[in-house]
């Protein structure tokens, strides 16, 4: 049987994606597609694609193109920094969380006592054994840091240079490349979807934890540690969908469990509150871009995740997207 072009470029696609994520280069894929979503964003609302002559063009690309990348390299680094000052990096944060939840054993009830680990080494080991099971995946932080920087630079490139080609080239496609360039747009649709609207509800979360940590619980004579480090920890982790949600929780809970049993209590509650809200937009934002439903969402992380590791979590909701726009275009579901 012979392969329509489309049913070829879906083959490919199919193979570009499994090898993105068995040669790890995701990161540099989610970030070049973020440049590119962006520049094209602010091109828009600069009228960039109506300005007369090519070189104008060009011109204009190129500077929201550096403004761009170097918005994106000034945020990780405060990001970083933020996270250096006041915990001494991720993994010293995580430390710190064993050892807040240790030194407050005693002030837990005794259904939550008698469901820890009895001994310090042993709730550390409780608390690290998802992250110690990731360690590959979590190279990042490690010996190879340097490689996925160098990848994330080289994406944020390509997409800018992709971003230049769409906007001042104009060619006639073959078939072949046609049906492929039609897989690689639904693709960055199903990215722009996911992660855009999952940015909205993450800076919404992270706003009303900074009021609730920085304005409110000062203002009741609570000042909880790490609080700029927990905001920090809400943004990023919230641009996972739900999963982001239940460890940020966790990190704010444990903390707010230094202070007393009656703060964690109070905290909860409060996250309790906030996510009532974010899961109404997530199903409205979110869901109303791909008609997915959170179970959808966790099921193919989860899949995802035992397949791939970290970065399996991380591109399910990206990937599924994608699929689903592909399936419901073949008139499948």
């Amino acid at each position: 049987m012979t392969l329509t072009h489309r049913q070829a470029s879906w083959l490919l696609t199919a193979l570009a994606l499994l090898l993105i994520l068995k040669l790890k280069l995701l990161p540099a894929l989610l970030v070049g597609l973020l440049v590119y979503h962006l520049i094209h964003l602010i091109a828009a609302r600069l009228a960039i694609a109506k300005l007369s002559g090519r070189n104008a063009k060009i011109l204009s690309v190129i500077l929201v193109s550096g403004l761009v990348i170097t918005l994106l390299v000034a945020g990780v680094i405060g990001i970083l920094t933020i996270l250096r000052a006041e915990s001494g990096g991720p993994a010293a944060f995580m430390k710190k969380l064993a050892e807040i939840l240790e030194s407050s054993r005693s002030s837990l009830p005794e259904w939550i006592y008698s469901a820890l680990p009895h001994d310090g080494d042993a709730l550390k080991v409780y608390l690290a054994e998802w992250l110690r099971g990731h360690s590959g995946e979590l190279k990042i932080m490690g010996k190879e840091a340097g490689h996925t920087l160098a990848h994330v630079l080289i994406g944020m490139v390509i997409g800018a240079m992709l971003s230049l080609y769409e906007m001042v080239a104009i060619e006639v496609r073959k078939p072949f490349v046609t049906a492929l360039t039609e897989r690689a747009v639904k693709f960055s649709d199903a990215f722009r979807n996911i992660v855009f609207a999952q940015m909205k509800i993450a800076a919404l979360n992270s706003f009303l934890t900074w009021i609730y940590l920085g304005v409110v619980l000062p203002q009741a004579g609570v000042n909880l540690p790490f609080a700029s480090t927990l905001v920090v920890v809400t943004f990023v982790a919230g641009l996972i969908p739900i999963l982001g949600n239940i460890l940020s929780n966790t990190a704010i809970v444990i903390v707010s469990l230094g202070h007393s049993f009656q703060m964690a209590m109070t905290s909860l509650l409060f996250l309790v509150s906030i996510h009532k809200l974010e899961y109404f937009l997530n199903a409205k934002i979110v869901g109303s871009q791909i008609k997915a439903n959170a179970w959808e969402l966790l099921t193919a992380m989860l899949v995802m995740e035992a397949a791939f590791g970290l970065p399996g979590l991380v591109a399910a909701p990206v990937y599924y997207a994608y699929v689903k726009s592909e399936l419901k275009e073949g008139g499948a579901i």
